[in-house]
């Protein structure tokens, strides 16, 4: 478990442990790697702030692809001046469909936002998610509302004035995704697509979210929740029960 510990130190104690299980086929408490790390001195500072939204939104989604969140965020490149970050996540898994970025933040980087994320999830002939940002001019101009009620056949949800909270996990995503990513200078635009694209990768398919059941958006999008968690729960049991006989072993060795 330490020798894993050092060969991602960027992961907490809960991930690991998760990691552990997931990889190694053996459960191990949080709790348990949280002491044996710490006792070796090797639980290290956040290199970055995770933000929580403060509340929910108030209809849940059950499924993927009932409801999408989009938002812009925005990044200075040095002598490129400022570019936006256009981002449609999916509500339900929190899996990042598609990003790009864009040198505006008008109507027309929406509307291709969105119409890519429709491709790569595969919905052009089938039903489209509600689609929930916030009210900034781009996102309430006629323009985009056209396009999404009468081109994309999609209902259109704006959060509460003043009250971003309704966009929680797409703002506490972008907010982690900044915290990590700004902590290098970008000098080329390419550079920043790049970054953007690792943080992406691993966010998607690797980092265990606590909120999913320490799962990854991939496993929730893709729909392997059930089986990754059935997988977990036995072994758990199998460990636990293999502890029991080593510890009743050797108390009649003791004997």
């Amino acid at each position: 478990m330490v020798e894993i510990a050092l060969e991602h130190t960027e992961l907490s104690s809960r991930e690991l442990a998760h990691k552990i299980t997931d990889e190694q086929g053996v459960f191990i408490s949080e709790s348990s790697v949280y002491r044996i790390l710490k006792q070796r001195d090797l639980i290290p500072a956040p290199n970055h702030i995770l933000i929580s939204a403060a509340n929910e939104f108030k209809d849940k989604t059950q499924f993927v692809h009932q409801m999408w969140q989009t938002d812009f965020t925005y990044f200075k490149i040095i002598g490129w001046g400022w570019y936006y970050l256009s981002t449609v996540l999916d509500d339900y898994s929190r899996y990042i469909i598609h990003w790009e970025l864009c040198d505006s933040m008008n109507a027309e980087d929406v509307k291709r936002t969105v119409n890519t994320a429709i491709e790569k999830a595969k919905l052009k002939s089938k039903a489209k998610p509600k689609l929930l940002s916030d009210n900034g001019p781009c996102y309430i101009s006629s323009e985009l509302k056209t396009y999404l009620k009468e081109d994309m056949k999609m209902k259109q949800v704006h959060g509460r004035p003043m009250h971003p909270q309704t966009q929680g996990k797409i703002e506490r995503y972008h907010r982690t995704m900044k915290n990590v990513v700004k902590l290098n200078h970008f000098y080329h635009p390419e550079e920043l697509i790049e970054a953007l694209g690792n943080f992406v990768d691993n966010y998607n398919n690797r980092r265990y979210h606590e909120s999913l059941q320490n799962l990854t958006p991939a496993d929730v999008y893709c729909g392997r929740s059930e089986r990754i968690l059935e997988k977990r729960q036995q072994v758990k049991i199998d460990s636990l029960n293999k502890r029991r006989q080593l510890y009743n072993q050797q108390k009649l060795i003791n004997l």
